[in-house]
């Protein structure tokens, strides 16, 4: 017995002599860069080479990554397989996938193929967008893609012809858990269970609220009582941002379950990134940051609405209004021809939206019952002799709303703020601290970056809005070059906030709050603060 742990110990210890020749023969930061080119299905070979290797790799596999790539390829296998095979083309381990596709692609193909690429385990969401942002699989460059789902073709001829193209996006975030957790709908949205269970979930992994949700809703449903339930269930500490009209398949390690299907179908579905309290040593924080740009300004004196009624067979409202100069009852025509005059519009061909202030009462299990006032954007239909319509109901007597028309010149100068924004906080980020003190006494630092970000854009905006394109992506392009962004065109942006973003800071609106957006865009900027190091 003797003499076999004799030989056992003398071959460990030759293997490990051979590891640390190999380590002082390449060295370990050639290796550490060479190991870190390798596709991530190599990388998992290579990390069985030896304990030295799978040291490397390791350490390669805790830190934050985002990877995205994008591909037009007109067949969807084709497109598939060039933008999985670029973001897995460098070390990475997936916690999530988001895909999005073109309008003409299959939406359930779409989703077994990349869901073919990934395990079983790890929650995919695949949806159809109106457009995408990412870098080319291809030629590396970053571009901005928009499909015509427009219904004239001429007013739009600026547009792809074709409306094929897959976005991918990997994402792996230290620090943080993810779940997906869906809205199921049966006779009607199950609101209350959606949020508790967002918010047990979250409590069962970190004991506290959620770091950040991401958000997808169908087309069809009205995700606005959702987003109220949200809003009031969870602090602005927690992000939450997403796209608010798409059809989207998931997998959340179980079963793909289609956004449209008649069995337990689901109105939404979250992925919800909660704080890992059982994460290992040596593993910093990831964070969110969420920025807006909107692009819809007020026009014309505001309303109360009155005679009030909902047209079911068409999702509409009609109402009369009245307003503080007049007291008499306002018919659509007498509310609208003044709107359109002011803008100059004697056609009434622009796009009008009603910014309604809505007193909201909000229970939740855990927080008391409450009064919250919520502005939400209902586009406008038409106006006639008798009421005006808008789009959606929700709307009750005596709320008061604004019309809102889009504003390029206005989102052209609120993207220059947030990029002025970004800029402050790459300015906060990218430097070394010293002031942090570690459990020996001694002072220590910590190394705080950018590392990814994504974005959800009004399909309304993009080259054919601003004259050019990339508008919208520059002040993340601008002041994070080589960092990883990719995003999407949406019907509706999800951002919670307060309504104070559309009035400059007005104190008067920051109890208001607002998380449906128009001719906007919303921006998730991700950062990374590594575990604090002692100094030499």
């Amino acid at each position: 017995m003797a003499a076999k742990q004799r030989q056992k110990l003398t071959a460990m210890e030759t293997e490990t002599a051979a590891e640390t020749a190999t380590m002082d023969l390449i060295g370990e930061d050639l290796l550490h860069n060479i190991l870190s080119r390798l596709p991530a299905e190599s990388c998992a070979s290579a990390a069985c080479v030896n304990r030295s290797w799978n040291l490397i790799i390791n350490r390669l596999l805790t830190l934050p990554n985002l990877s995205s790539a994008l591909s037009c390829h007109p067949c969807l296998q084709g497109a598939v397989d060039e933008a999985v095979d670029k973001v897995l083309a460098r070390p990475i381990r997936p916690q999530f996938v988001i895909a999005s596709i073109g309008p003409s692609f299959d939406l359930e193909e779409a989703q077994c193929l990349i869901s073919d690429r990934f395990s079983s385990e790890i929650p995919i969401i695949t949806s159809i967008s109106y457009g995408v942002f990412g870098q080319d699989a291809n030629t590396n460059e970053f571009e901005e893609v928009q499909w015509d789902t427009w219904e004239d073709n001429k007013a739009h001829e600026n547009f792809r012809d074709e409306d094929e193209g897959v976005l991918v996006t990997v994402g792996f975030l230290p620090g943080l858990t993810v779940d997906l957790i869906p809205l199921k709908k049966t006779r009607g949205l199950m609101t209350e269970n959606f949020v508790r269970s967002i918010r047990e979930r979250s409590f069962s992994r970190s004991g506290s609220s959620p770091m950040g949700i991401l958000l997808f809703s169908d087309e069809d449903i009205d995700i606005k009582p959702v987003l109220a339930k949200l809003d009031y269930a969870f602090s602005s500490e927690t992000a939450i941002v997403g796209d608010a009209g798409s059809k989207f398949l998931y997998q959340d390690g179980k079963a793909i379950s289609p956004s449209n299907s008649r069995v337990s179908s689901s109105a939404a579905v979250a992925l919800l990134f909660s704080r890992d309290t059982g994460k290992p040593p040596g593993v910093g924080e990831t964070q969110f940051h969420v920025m807006l740009s909107t692009g819809v300004s007020p026009i014309g004196p505001k309303y109360k609405a009155v005679y009030v009624k909902a047209v079911s067979h068409d999702n509409s409202t009609r109402l009369m209004a009245t307003t503080d100069e007049i007291d008499f009852n306002m018919d659509g025509e007498t509310i609208l021809d003044p709107i359109y005059d002011e803008l100059g519009d004697h056609t009434h061909s622009r796009t009008l939206y009603v910014g309604v202030t809505k007193m909201r009462k909000c229970t939740s299990r855990h927080v008391d019952t409450n009064w919250i006032f919520m502005r939400e954007f209902q586009m406008v239909l038409r106006g006639d002799y008798e009421y005006l319509y808008v789009h959606g109901d929700g709307i009750k007597s005596y709320d008061s709303f604004q019309f809102y028309h889009a504003n390029s010149d206005l989102a052209r100068a609120s993207c220059n703020n947030v990029s002025n924004k970004m800029k402050l906080l790459k300015q906060d980020l990218n430097h070394l601290t010293d002031d942090h003190s570690i459990s020996n006494g001694s002072m220590g630092m910590q190394k705080k970056s950018v590392f990814g970000g994504m974005m959800f854009a009004c399909y309304g905006r993009g080259k054919l809005y601003f004259g050019k394109p990339n508008v919208d992506a520059s002040p993340f392009l601008e002041n994070f070059p080589g960092v990883t962004f990719s995003g999407t065109y949406c019907n509706g942006e999800i951002a919670h906030g307060d309504f104070s973003l559309y009035e400059n800071g007005s104190k008067e609106h920051s109890s208001t709050r607002c998380s449906l957006h128009e001719f906007s865009t919303v921006y998730l900027v991700m950062s990374y603060t590594s575990p604090t190091l002692p100094q030499h």
